[in-house]
């Protein structure tokens, strides 16, 4: 290991390999090396199908010294502390590296102490999530024997935002399948106005929650958890107005308590934690230090150049990006990256192609069907035109189904952690 590089990146996940293979192919000779602590490396997008038994846990693992291009050096170690004005981050273990450019891709932090009684309903067998142990919702869900199904996510930016709705979908075809649909309650409780920020998306998931009656509750903020009563609250969020006891739904159980707050028995509980950038990146000089972003490394949205840091550059969940934090984001991002880097090191202007806040959210709604929500900055529909020539990806799709399962992890594996695409 060296003490200098000529990239250095943070963060060995989705935007740290992409960036990085993609590099070498551009330029074998750059110096580069990946500051990444964690031995493994998961396919975190097939977690909403091992959560509903149809997808194989293991296979969303990889060791991540095979991904890490070859010439590019592994530093298995945490970042501390950046020192921007002398090109410097300190690390844990390995002592002072120094860059000509640093890139940033540090991912997002589940914030479990943020949601009081969380970390305690967490130990129980009636509360799941996806985001730490899907093989447990699976195991939750074989379990149920009907009663309220709650599904929820909290107020904050989360990673694949509309993964909590995912799970739901599946588990209300399982609870068919299962027999108990009957006498069950699929409760889905979301903070939003709507169900999805983009209007022909948000119209087809609409239909599909009125046909399979599912309860949907808007502006619904998960606010704290009494596990011992296998109870969760929620603040009613909508703008100006004040909850009445005529608006509750009694047939799931609703009750009102003071301060717009609404309480809901569950028999089984999934829901998202609340998120945040990591650490180091909020106390970083990196970040927004105010404002709605504060916390959020503060990056031009098109360019994804650290706003006051000229040769720092990020990419991925833990940039203030107006947009979905997906896998299928960071595939449009790392180009732009990669492409700027390059530029920079050659002493050459920015790259006229810029990021256009294009992300995807394939949405699952059964066993065997699925609609690719793909979209951009102001919630403006970005579908590719290729696929839809062939496939109307608004509406709910066998051949939807197989790409997410089949096609997006052999294309991750051997196509964007390879630096082709």
């Amino acid at each position: 290991m060296k003490s200098h590089y000529q990239v250095l990146i943070v963060g060995g996940g989705t935007g740290g390999i992409m960036t990085a293979a993609q590099l070498k192919r551009k330029s074998s000779h750059i110096s580069i090396a990946i500051i990444e602590p964690s031995k493994n490396h998961y396919y975190q997008p097939a977690w909403t199908l091992v959560g509903a038994g149809t997808f194989n846990f293991a296979s969303t693992r990889r060791d991540e010294s095979t991904l890490i291009p070859k010439g590019v050096d592994w530093i298995q170690d945490y970042a501390t502390i950046f020192q921007p004005e002398s090109n410097k981050v300190s690390t844990r273990k390995s002592g002072d590296i120094t860059y000509d450019i640093l890139v940033i891709s540090a991912g997002i932090q589940s914030d479990i102490d943020a949601l009081p009684g969380l970390r305690e309903a967490l130990q129980t067998d009636s509360v799941c999530s996806n985001y730490f142990d899907p093989q447990k919702t699976f195991e939750v869900l074989k379990k149920f024997k009907g009663g309220n199904a709650v599904f929820t996510q909290p107020a904050t930016p989360i990673r694949c935002g509309g993964a909590p709705q995912k799970i739901m979908y599946l588990a209300e075809e399982y609870f068919k399948k299962s027999g108990v649909r009957p006498n069950t309650n699929v409760i889905f409780a979301t903070p939003g106005s709507v169900i999805f920020g983009v209007k022909v998306f948000a119209d087809e998931l609409t239909r599909i929650i009125a046909e399979k009656h599912i309860h949907l509750k808007t502006f619904y903020k998960p606010v704290k958890i009494d596990s011992q009563k296998k109870e969760i609250t929620f603040q009613y969020m909508k703008p100006d107005t004040t909850l009445t006891d005529a608006q509750l739904e009694k047939g799931i159980g609703e009750k009102m308590e003071e301060g717009n707050l609404v309480t809901i028995h569950y028999d089984m509980l999934h829901l998202a934690p609340p998120q945040s950038a990591p650490d180091f990146i909020k106390q970083s000089p990196f970040a927004h230090t105010e404002g709605p972003n504060k916390g959020w490394m503060n990056v031009d949205i098109h360019t994804l150049q650290q706003a006051k840091y000229k040769n720092v550059f990020g990419l991925g969940d833990a940039c203030a990006l107006p947009t979905a934090k997906t896998g299928a984001a960071i595939r449009k991002q790392a180009p732009v990256v990669v492409e700027n880097v390059y530029r920079m090191l050659k002493q050459m202007p920015l790259a006229e192609k810029t990021y256009e806040g294009y992300s995807s959210c394939p949405i699952v709604t059964g066993y065997g069907k699925m609609l690719l929500c793909e979209f951009k900055y102001d919630n403006v529909r970005d579908s590719d035109p290729f696929l839809s020539k062939f496939v109307d990806t608004t509406k709910e799709k066998w051949s939807m189904w197989i790409l997410k399962k089949f096609g997006l992890p052999w294309l991750y594996w051997n196509m964007m952690m390879k630096g082709r695409m």
